[in-house]
Protein backbone atom coordinates (compact mmCIF):
# COMPACT_ATOMS: atom_id res chain seq x y z
CA UNK A 1 0.00 0.00 0.00
CA UNK A 2 1.47 3.60 -0.82
CA UNK A 3 0.88 6.78 0.03
CA UNK A 4 -1.02 7.73 -2.72
CA UNK A 5 -3.71 5.32 -1.75
CA UNK A 6 -4.86 7.22 1.38
CA UNK A 7 -7.31 9.42 0.45
CA UNK A 8 -8.90 11.91 2.35
CA UNK A 9 -11.88 9.67 2.56
CA UNK A 10 -9.63 6.69 3.61
CA UNK A 11 -10.50 6.33 7.69
CA UNK A 12 -6.27 5.07 7.40
CA UNK A 13 -5.38 8.80 7.22
CA UNK A 14 -7.01 10.27 10.19
CA UNK A 15 -5.64 7.11 11.91
CA UNK A 16 -2.07 7.92 10.55
CA UNK A 17 -2.44 12.27 11.42
CA UNK A 18 -4.07 11.44 14.84
CA UNK A 19 -0.53 9.00 16.11
CA UNK A 20 1.17 11.53 14.68
CA UNK A 21 -0.14 14.00 16.74
CA UNK A 22 -0.53 11.73 19.76
CA UNK A 23 3.36 12.11 19.76
CA UNK A 24 3.43 15.59 21.84
CA UNK A 25 0.74 14.95 24.59
CA UNK A 26 2.02 11.23 24.97
CA UNK A 27 5.49 12.84 25.78
CA UNK A 28 4.14 14.74 28.70
CA UNK A 29 1.30 12.21 29.73
CA UNK A 30 3.44 8.91 29.14
CA UNK A 31 5.94 10.05 32.15
CA UNK A 32 3.36 11.79 34.47
CA UNK A 33 3.22 8.62 36.60
CA UNK A 34 7.09 8.50 36.99
CA UNK A 35 7.36 12.10 38.68
CA UNK A 36 7.82 11.28 41.99
CA UNK A 37 10.09 8.92 41.56
CA UNK A 38 12.28 10.40 38.94
CA UNK A 39 12.19 13.01 41.81
CA UNK A 40 13.38 10.83 44.48
CA UNK A 41 15.53 8.96 42.26
CA UNK A 42 17.64 12.27 40.52
CA UNK A 43 17.66 13.91 44.12
CA UNK A 44 15.50 17.05 43.41
CA UNK A 45 12.23 18.64 44.74
CA UNK A 46 8.75 19.31 42.95
CA UNK A 47 9.55 22.19 41.06
CA UNK A 48 12.55 21.05 39.40
CA UNK A 49 10.15 18.16 38.02
CA UNK A 50 7.79 21.00 36.89
CA UNK A 51 10.79 22.53 34.83
CA UNK A 52 11.37 19.22 33.07
CA UNK A 53 7.93 19.83 31.56
CA UNK A 54 8.78 23.54 30.99
CA UNK A 55 11.74 23.18 29.65
CA UNK A 56 9.80 20.72 26.97
CA UNK A 57 7.32 23.14 26.52
CA UNK A 58 9.82 25.87 25.65
CA UNK A 59 11.90 23.45 22.54
CA UNK A 60 8.19 22.54 21.87
CA UNK A 61 7.13 26.35 21.43
CA UNK A 62 10.50 27.59 19.61
CA UNK A 63 11.22 25.20 17.17
CA UNK A 64 7.53 25.87 16.30
CA UNK A 65 9.15 29.60 14.99
CA UNK A 66 11.11 27.59 12.20
CA UNK A 67 9.38 24.29 11.73
CA UNK A 68 6.01 25.85 9.54
CA UNK A 69 8.40 28.14 7.54
CA UNK A 70 10.94 24.88 7.26
CA UNK A 71 7.72 22.68 6.16
CA UNK A 72 6.47 25.39 3.83
CA UNK A 73 9.66 25.49 1.65
CA UNK A 74 10.88 22.08 1.65
CA UNK A 75 7.60 19.86 2.42
CA UNK A 76 5.66 18.59 5.16
CA UNK A 77 7.64 14.83 5.40
CA UNK A 78 10.96 15.59 5.59
CA UNK A 79 10.40 17.89 8.40
CA UNK A 80 8.14 15.58 10.07
CA UNK A 81 10.21 12.58 9.64
CA UNK A 82 13.67 14.77 10.81
CA UNK A 83 11.95 16.20 13.99
CA UNK A 84 10.79 12.62 14.94
CA UNK A 85 14.34 11.61 14.23
CA UNK A 86 15.63 13.93 16.63
CA UNK A 87 12.86 13.33 19.66
CA UNK A 88 14.05 9.61 19.42
CA UNK A 89 17.88 10.72 20.20
CA UNK A 90 16.23 12.97 22.74
CA UNK A 91 14.12 10.29 24.51
CA UNK A 92 17.29 7.65 24.69
CA UNK A 93 18.64 10.93 26.52
CA UNK A 94 16.08 11.08 29.14
CA UNK A 95 16.38 7.33 29.88
CA UNK A 96 20.02 7.79 30.48
CA UNK A 97 20.17 10.74 32.59
CA UNK A 98 22.03 10.62 35.93
CA UNK A 99 20.95 14.34 37.34
CA UNK A 100 18.21 16.62 36.30
CA UNK A 101 20.25 19.02 34.07
CA UNK A 102 21.00 16.34 31.77
CA UNK A 103 17.27 15.78 31.74
CA UNK A 104 16.44 18.97 31.41
CA UNK A 105 18.64 19.54 28.39
CA UNK A 106 17.45 16.29 26.67
CA UNK A 107 13.84 17.33 27.56
CA UNK A 108 14.47 20.83 25.62
CA UNK A 109 15.28 18.48 22.68
CA UNK A 110 12.74 16.40 22.62
CA UNK A 111 10.75 18.94 23.07
CA UNK A 112 12.18 20.60 19.62
CA UNK A 113 11.86 17.16 18.12
CA UNK A 114 8.06 16.64 19.00
CA UNK A 115 6.56 20.16 18.24
CA UNK A 116 7.03 18.96 14.40
CA UNK A 117 3.91 16.54 14.34
CA UNK A 118 1.18 18.14 15.44
CA UNK A 119 2.34 20.95 14.17
CA UNK A 120 2.72 19.61 10.32
CA UNK A 121 -0.66 17.06 10.80
CA UNK A 122 -2.46 20.33 11.48
CA UNK A 123 -0.97 21.62 8.54
CA UNK A 124 -1.70 18.34 6.50
CA UNK A 125 -5.04 18.30 7.85
CA UNK A 126 -5.49 22.19 6.43
CA UNK A 127 -3.63 21.43 3.15
CA UNK A 128 -5.62 18.21 2.47
CA UNK A 129 -8.88 18.63 3.93
CA UNK A 130 -9.48 21.92 2.99
CA UNK A 131 -11.40 25.31 4.84
CA UNK A 132 -14.95 24.26 5.42
CA UNK A 133 -14.11 20.46 6.32
CA UNK A 134 -10.92 21.01 8.69
CA UNK A 135 -12.99 21.57 11.62
CA UNK A 136 -14.64 18.32 11.52
CA UNK A 137 -11.38 17.04 10.47
CA UNK A 138 -9.90 18.10 12.97
CA UNK A 139 -12.78 16.60 15.63
CA UNK A 140 -12.09 13.51 14.74
CA UNK A 141 -8.55 13.28 14.98
CA UNK A 142 -8.49 14.80 18.31
CA UNK A 143 -10.61 11.71 19.06
CA UNK A 144 -8.88 9.30 17.61
CA UNK A 145 -5.64 11.07 19.03
CA UNK A 146 -6.99 11.03 22.55
CA UNK A 147 -6.54 7.39 22.71
CA UNK A 148 -2.98 7.47 22.94
CA UNK A 149 -3.08 9.45 26.27
CA UNK A 150 -6.10 7.35 27.37
CA UNK A 151 -3.65 4.38 27.87
CA UNK A 152 0.06 5.96 28.27
CA UNK A 153 -0.76 6.96 32.12
CA UNK A 154 -2.36 3.19 32.93
CA UNK A 155 0.96 1.94 30.89
CA UNK A 156 3.55 4.54 32.55
CA UNK A 157 2.16 3.47 36.20
CA UNK A 158 2.07 -0.46 35.48
CA UNK A 159 5.42 -0.31 34.26
CA UNK A 160 6.55 1.37 36.91
CA UNK A 161 5.69 -1.43 39.12
CA UNK A 162 8.34 -3.78 37.47
CA UNK A 163 10.63 -1.51 35.51
CA UNK A 164 12.88 1.67 36.39
CA UNK A 165 11.46 5.32 35.21
CA UNK A 166 13.78 5.30 31.57
CA UNK A 167 11.16 2.47 30.53
CA UNK A 168 9.36 5.25 29.80
CA UNK A 169 11.58 7.05 27.18
CA UNK A 170 12.30 3.77 25.66
CA UNK A 171 8.90 3.39 25.15
CA UNK A 172 8.17 6.45 23.95
CA UNK A 173 11.52 6.16 21.58
CA UNK A 174 9.84 3.44 20.06
CA UNK A 175 6.41 4.88 18.99
CA UNK A 176 8.54 7.60 17.75
CA UNK A 177 10.47 4.94 15.63
CA UNK A 178 7.36 3.45 14.45
CA UNK A 179 5.55 6.80 13.28
CA UNK A 180 8.84 7.60 11.27
CA UNK A 181 8.19 4.36 9.48
CA UNK A 182 4.20 4.35 8.68
CA UNK A 183 4.60 8.20 7.93
CA UNK A 184 7.59 6.98 4.99
CA UNK A 185 5.10 4.49 4.02
CA UNK A 186 1.58 6.09 4.01
CA UNK A 187 1.67 9.94 4.31
CA UNK A 188 1.54 11.86 1.27
CA UNK A 189 3.12 15.12 0.60
CA UNK A 190 1.05 17.73 0.94
CA UNK A 191 2.75 21.10 0.36
CA UNK A 192 0.65 23.48 -2.08
CA UNK A 193 3.01 26.14 -3.01
CA UNK A 194 6.59 26.55 -1.67
CA UNK A 195 7.14 29.77 0.54
CA UNK A 196 10.57 31.19 0.41
CA UNK A 197 12.95 30.79 2.86
CA UNK A 198 14.39 34.60 2.58
CA UNK A 199 14.19 35.68 6.35
CA UNK A 200 11.77 39.52 5.41
CA UNK A 201 9.69 36.96 3.76
CA UNK A 202 9.23 34.43 6.93
CA UNK A 203 8.99 37.70 8.98
CA UNK A 204 6.77 39.51 7.06
CA UNK A 205 4.39 36.60 7.32
CA UNK A 206 4.95 36.06 10.57
CA UNK A 207 4.08 39.84 11.06
CA UNK A 208 1.13 39.56 9.12
CA UNK A 209 -0.19 37.13 10.99
CA UNK A 210 0.43 39.14 14.31
CA UNK A 211 -0.90 42.61 13.10
CA UNK A 212 -4.60 40.36 12.62
CA UNK A 213 -6.44 40.81 15.63
CA UNK A 214 -8.94 38.04 14.67
CA UNK A 215 -5.89 35.36 14.04
CA UNK A 216 -3.94 36.73 17.62
CA UNK A 217 -7.31 36.32 19.50
CA UNK A 218 -8.30 32.70 18.35
CA UNK A 219 -4.91 31.66 18.90
CA UNK A 220 -4.91 33.38 22.10
CA UNK A 221 -7.62 31.70 23.35
CA UNK A 222 -7.07 28.31 22.26
CA UNK A 223 -3.56 28.58 24.51
CA UNK A 224 -5.12 29.74 26.93
CA UNK A 225 -7.52 27.22 27.58
CA UNK A 226 -4.29 24.24 26.91
CA UNK A 227 -2.36 26.23 29.67
CA UNK A 228 -4.99 25.56 31.76
CA UNK A 229 -5.11 22.14 30.91
CA UNK A 230 -0.92 22.35 31.23
CA UNK A 231 -1.55 23.64 34.79
CA UNK A 232 -3.04 20.86 35.95
CA UNK A 233 -0.98 18.04 33.97
CA UNK A 234 2.07 18.86 35.60
CA UNK A 235 0.17 18.85 38.85
CA UNK A 236 -1.47 16.03 38.51
CA UNK A 237 1.04 13.27 39.85
CA UNK A 238 1.84 15.57 43.04
CA UNK A 239 -1.60 16.37 44.04
CA UNK A 240 -2.86 13.06 43.19
CA UNK A 241 0.13 10.77 44.69
CA UNK A 242 1.63 12.78 46.84
CA UNK A 243 -0.90 14.85 48.23
CA UNK A 244 -3.63 12.77 48.45
CA UNK A 245 -2.10 9.50 48.42
CA UNK A 246 -3.43 7.99 45.07
CA UNK A 247 -1.00 4.78 44.59
CA UNK A 248 0.61 5.20 41.59
CA UNK A 249 -0.97 2.11 39.35
CA UNK A 250 -4.06 3.60 40.16
CA UNK A 251 -3.42 7.47 38.88
CA UNK A 252 -3.89 6.40 35.14
CA UNK A 253 -7.34 5.40 35.68
CA UNK A 254 -7.81 9.13 37.41
CA UNK A 255 -6.40 10.82 34.16
CA UNK A 256 -8.40 8.21 32.20
CA UNK A 257 -12.04 10.23 32.87
CA UNK A 258 -9.96 13.38 31.23
CA UNK A 259 -8.70 11.83 28.21
CA UNK A 260 -12.60 10.37 28.20
CA UNK A 261 -13.95 13.71 28.25
CA UNK A 262 -11.79 14.99 25.75
CA UNK A 263 -13.18 12.07 22.99
CA UNK A 264 -16.35 12.67 24.23
CA UNK A 265 -16.39 16.89 23.35
CA UNK A 266 -13.92 15.81 20.05
CA UNK A 267 -16.75 13.34 19.18
CA UNK A 268 -19.57 16.25 19.83
CA UNK A 269 -17.61 18.46 17.87
CA UNK A 270 -17.51 16.92 15.11
CA UNK A 271 -21.00 15.83 14.98
CA UNK A 272 -22.38 19.31 15.55
CA UNK A 273 -19.97 20.78 12.99
CA UNK A 274 -22.25 20.83 10.24
CA UNK A 275 -24.87 22.19 12.07
CA UNK A 276 -23.18 24.99 14.04
CA UNK A 277 -20.12 27.31 12.90
CA UNK A 278 -16.74 27.10 14.36
CA UNK A 279 -17.34 30.50 16.43
CA UNK A 280 -20.45 29.29 18.17
CA UNK A 281 -18.19 25.68 19.11
CA UNK A 282 -15.65 28.05 20.17
CA UNK A 283 -17.96 30.35 22.84
CA UNK A 284 -19.79 26.70 23.50
CA UNK A 285 -16.52 24.94 24.80
CA UNK A 286 -14.84 28.21 26.38
CA UNK A 287 -17.83 28.66 28.73
CA UNK A 288 -18.02 25.01 29.39
CA UNK A 289 -14.03 25.13 30.49
CA UNK A 290 -14.74 28.00 32.56
CA UNK A 291 -18.11 27.09 34.59
CA UNK A 292 -15.54 23.48 35.52
CA UNK A 293 -12.46 25.02 36.48
CA UNK A 294 -14.87 27.27 38.35
CA UNK A 295 -16.20 24.59 40.18
CA UNK A 296 -12.35 22.48 40.17
CA UNK A 297 -11.98 25.83 42.67
CA UNK A 298 -14.88 25.95 44.58
CA UNK A 299 -14.95 22.06 45.36
CA UNK A 300 -10.97 22.01 46.19
CA UNK A 301 -11.72 24.29 48.26
CA UNK A 302 -14.71 23.27 50.43
CA UNK A 303 -13.32 19.30 50.06
CA UNK A 304 -9.36 19.60 49.60
CA UNK A 305 -9.40 15.95 50.83
CA UNK A 306 -11.10 14.83 47.60
CA UNK A 307 -10.52 12.95 44.82
CA UNK A 308 -13.79 13.26 43.14
CA UNK A 309 -14.06 17.32 43.36
CA UNK A 310 -11.17 17.22 41.16
CA UNK A 311 -11.74 14.37 38.66
CA UNK A 312 -14.75 15.10 37.69
CA UNK A 313 -14.66 18.65 36.90
CA UNK A 314 -11.67 18.13 35.16
CA UNK A 315 -13.75 15.45 33.10
CA UNK A 316 -15.94 18.23 32.02
CA UNK A 317 -13.29 20.72 31.69
CA UNK A 318 -11.95 18.49 28.67
CA UNK A 319 -15.35 17.91 26.95
CA UNK A 320 -14.34 22.13 26.81
CA UNK A 321 -11.18 21.32 25.08
CA UNK A 322 -12.53 19.04 22.91
CA UNK A 323 -15.12 21.42 21.56
CA UNK A 324 -12.61 24.70 21.81
CA UNK A 325 -9.62 22.87 19.99
CA UNK A 326 -10.61 22.07 16.72
CA UNK A 327 -12.73 24.98 15.85
CA UNK A 328 -10.06 27.39 17.09
CA UNK A 329 -8.03 25.87 14.95
CA UNK A 330 -10.53 26.09 12.12
CA UNK A 331 -10.78 29.60 12.58
CA UNK A 332 -7.18 30.92 12.78
CA UNK A 333 -6.10 28.43 9.17
CA UNK A 334 -8.64 29.27 7.33
CA UNK A 335 -7.74 32.42 5.83
CA UNK A 336 -4.03 31.49 5.15
CA UNK A 337 -4.00 28.37 3.00
CA UNK A 338 -0.91 29.72 1.44
CA UNK A 339 1.18 29.70 4.56
CA UNK A 340 -0.96 27.00 6.82
CA UNK A 341 2.34 25.92 7.86
CA UNK A 342 3.89 29.39 9.31
CA UNK A 343 -0.15 30.14 10.70
CA UNK A 344 0.36 26.64 12.77
CA UNK A 345 3.71 27.49 13.94
CA UNK A 346 2.87 30.89 15.47
CA UNK A 347 0.06 29.31 17.03
CA UNK A 348 1.97 26.46 18.57
CA UNK A 349 4.24 28.62 19.59
CA UNK A 350 1.72 31.03 21.19
CA UNK A 351 -0.11 27.67 22.75
CA UNK A 352 2.90 26.09 24.30
CA UNK A 353 4.95 29.64 25.17
CA UNK A 354 1.73 30.18 27.68
CA UNK A 355 1.78 26.81 28.73
CA UNK A 356 5.22 26.25 29.79
CA UNK A 357 4.69 29.93 31.41
CA UNK A 358 1.60 28.15 33.27
CA UNK A 359 3.83 24.91 34.34
CA UNK A 360 6.61 27.03 35.38
CA UNK A 361 4.66 29.23 37.74
CA UNK A 362 1.70 26.85 39.44
CA UNK A 363 5.31 24.31 40.50
CA UNK A 364 6.99 27.59 42.06
CA UNK A 365 4.37 27.90 44.54
CA UNK A 366 2.47 24.12 44.64
CA UNK A 367 3.51 23.37 48.15
CA UNK A 368 0.71 21.21 50.32
CA UNK A 369 -2.50 22.59 48.38
CA UNK A 370 -3.85 22.12 45.20
CA UNK A 371 -5.34 25.94 44.92
CA UNK A 372 -2.42 27.41 42.64
CA UNK A 373 -3.34 24.82 40.24
CA UNK A 374 -6.70 25.66 40.76
CA UNK A 375 -6.24 29.32 40.82
CA UNK A 376 -4.39 29.14 37.66
CA UNK A 377 -6.90 27.13 35.54
CA UNK A 378 -9.68 29.28 36.44
CA UNK A 379 -7.59 32.37 35.52
CA UNK A 380 -6.38 30.78 32.23
CA UNK A 381 -9.95 29.63 30.89
CA UNK A 382 -12.05 32.63 32.14
CA UNK A 383 -9.58 34.94 29.62
CA UNK A 384 -10.27 32.32 27.34
CA UNK A 385 -13.67 32.73 27.45
CA UNK A 386 -13.33 36.56 27.19
CA UNK A 387 -11.18 36.58 24.02
CA UNK A 388 -13.59 33.64 22.78
CA UNK A 389 -16.44 36.20 22.83
CA UNK A 390 -14.52 39.25 21.00
CA UNK A 391 -13.62 36.45 18.03
CA UNK A 392 -17.46 35.72 17.88
CA UNK A 393 -18.78 38.85 18.21
CA UNK A 394 -16.30 39.78 15.08
CA UNK A 395 -17.34 36.59 13.18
Amino acid sequence: MSARHLSTDSPWLLGLLAAIVALGPLSVDMYLPAMPSMMRALGTDISAMHLSISTYLAGYAIFHLACGPLADRFGRKPILTAGTALFVVACLGCAQSDTVGELLIYRFLQGVGACVGPTLARTVTRDLFGPRRAARALSLIAMLMALGPAIAPLLGGFLLLVLPWPIIFIVLAAYALAMIVLLQTFLPESLPEQQSLHPLNILGNYGQLCMDVRFMSVVLASGLVYAGLMAYLSSSSYVYMELLGVPVQYFGFIFLTTVVGYMGGSGLSARLASRLDSHQMLMRGATLCTAAAGLMWLGGSLRPDSVAVLMLPMAIYAVGMGLVYPHALAIALAPYPHMAGTASSLLGFIQMGLSGLSAALVGQVLTDSAQPMLMAMFGCTFACLVLSRVVARDA
